[in-house]
């Protein structure tokens, strides 16, 4: 997969510009919470001058919190520090229309310094740097994002003018695989697959899941920066779909007290060739470097939990019996483990269940190759699969709330390995605004059950 096809050339973008097709195009970089932040320009002033030289973006834009409020605590970014820019430079590989937004092209960008230097804490950059110690050791990682939504028939501003409360989910009941439930919203999911196809990107299926109004599409596996960025285009590209369509939908992890909405991720290594490395012919039809590397995963599980779950919210899905796992554990498909081993021969790979809707992909990716690579360099092996409940089993819990995944992150020896110290300081920075937020809010929760009874 190395040497891959752009979804849109560079000389095929002048032809489309020179002809009037694409009057617009997008620079967009994934923020720490993976979302897109950026600039549309004129596409005729893109071509001539930022495809060569990139444009600048205030470094706010990696340390602020959800709401865009300037926070303190990013050693990057500060009014001490004077709050300058960074260079955001276009990646052509990246270039693809956006048919959700007519004549309009996207390219994902990769930010620097002002002295060329890479943004260390930058999630596109953090990945990177972990791709490139895992080609180190010889192989890539191929990867597969399975991401869930709940849509809802109100509009965005119709939610908002309701704080969210009391939406019409567009299922009333559980249409896990339900055809006919999925039929319900299917002028919906089907423009979603349609125009995600026309931006360059592979459609699997659409299927639906078990909370009121929830549903997945699901995209074809490739290599971890192409699925990450994808990632990225199509969780924005689907908002936006949505809100054309006068309806709304959200990744959050946990809407409600029903089930949330999960990101599964998939990962394999091909070697060299662009073979599998991870079958072999061992009992448990594992190579040795899967074996390293899914005990890796076990060893690093905790530690970097803060990639995998990045919010306050992101917790209230480790529940038992919830499908999304509360246990450090592995099985052979079994649903209950943090991490389950699937497929077979080429197809092998492992699961990690731990990720909400509300993941940032990049950072996700980059915890599960550095955790690969820990274990691979530390010769680690897996402990036994779990072959029933893994909620009853008594294994390890993975954290149960952001404090405590931030404390393991900030005190790791391991993230400070793999990610350094600025990355390590930068992230644990970003859950303690998210914690200052959420422990100075009164929630709907303290109001019924205080206003009146206390």
């Amino acid at each position: 997969m190395a040497d891959r096809t752009p979804p849109l050339g560079v000389e095929e973008l002048h032809a489309l510009v020179a002809g009037g097709e694409i009057d617009t195009v997008v620079l967009a970089f994934p923020d720490m919470q993976g979302r897109l932040q950026g600039k549309r320009f004129a596409a005729r002033f893109f071509l001539d001058e930022v495809l060569r030289h990139g444009t600048e973006g205030c470094s706010y834009l990696l340390a602020v919190d959800a709401e865009m409020n300037t926070v303190d605590g990013y050693a990057m970014s500060s009014w001490d520090r004077g709050y300058g820019d960074f260079a955001m430079r276009p990646d052509p590989a990246t270039l693809r229309r956006v048919p959700w937004n007519a004549g309009t092209a996207l390219v994902v960008a990769d930010l620097a310094w002002s002295d060329g230097s890479p943004v260390a804490a930058a999630p596109r950059q953090i990945l990177r740097r972990q791709l490139e110690r895992l080609a180190g050791h010889g192989y890539t990682a191929r990867v597969g994002t399975e991401l869930e939504f709940i849509v809802f028939k109100d509009t965005y501003e119709q939610a908002w003018e309701a704080n969210y409360r009391g939406l019409t989910p567009a299922n009333q009941y559980n249409v896990d695989y339900s055809v006919l439930g999925t039929g319900r919203v299917e002028p919906l999911l089907r423009r979603i697959r349609n125009e995600m196809a026309g931006a360059g990107m592979t459609v699997e299926s659409a299927k639906g899941e078990c909370s009121p109004g929830q549903h997945e599409i699901v995209f074809r596996y490739d290599e971890a920066l192409v699925t990450c960025d994808q990632h990225a285009i199509y969780k924005t590209g689907a908002k936006e779909i949505a809100a054309q369509e006068g309806v709304s939908l959200t990744f959050m992890a946990k809407y409600d007290e029903r089930e949330g909405n999960s990101c599964h991720i998939h990962l394999s290594l091909a070697d060299a060739s662009g073979a599998s490395a991870m079958p072999g012919a061992a009992a448990d039809g594992m190579s040795q470097v899967m074996r390293h590397f899914l005990a890796g995963q076990l060893a690093a599980l905790r530690d970097f939990c803060l990639l995998y779950a990045p919010h306050v919210n992101s917790y209230k899905r480790f529940r038992p019996g919830s499908f999304a796992p509360t246990a450090v554990a592995w099985g052979h498909d079994n649903r209950t483990c943090a991490l389950r081993v699937v497929g077979h021969g080429r197809s092998l790979r492992f699961e990690n269940r731990l990720p909400g809707g509300d993941v940032n992909p990049h950072l996700a990716v980059a915890g599960m190759v550095a955790a690969g690579l820990y274990g691979i360099e530390q010769r680690l092996e897996p402990p036994e699969p779990c072959p029933g409940n893994a909620y009853t089993a008594g294994f390890a819990h993975v954290p149960a709330t952001l404090r405590e995944a931030a404390e393991l992150w900030g005190n790791s020896p391991i993230a400070q390995a793999a990610f350094g110290d600025e990355v390590v300081a930068h992230y644990r920075n970003m859950a303690r605004v998210e914690l200052d937020a959420f422990d100075a809010a009164v929630t709907d929760w303290e109001l019924r059950r205080s206003f009146e009874r206390m």
